[in-house]
């Protein structure tokens, strides 16, 4: 009885899982980013419009 097709199969999947674990904060960080900056564009714009977003806003009157 031999085992390989088992042992292979598992390096497999050891390897599809490292490589997930690796790639997935990454995919996730690159998301982050566009939306920051995304956010920022929107912001931005809205500052040269005229208009103050509730962030910006002076409450303290």
């Amino acid at each position: 009885m031999s085992y390989a097709g088992y042992v292979l199969a598992s390096y497999a999947v050891f390897a599809l899982v490292l490589l997930w674990d690796g790639l997935s904060p990454r995919i996730r960080l690159a998301r982050t980013r566009q939306r920051i900056a995304a956010r920022a564009r929107r912001d931005a714009a809205r500052r040269s419009a005229g208009t103050t977003s509730p962030s910006t806003r002076d409450t303290t009157a």
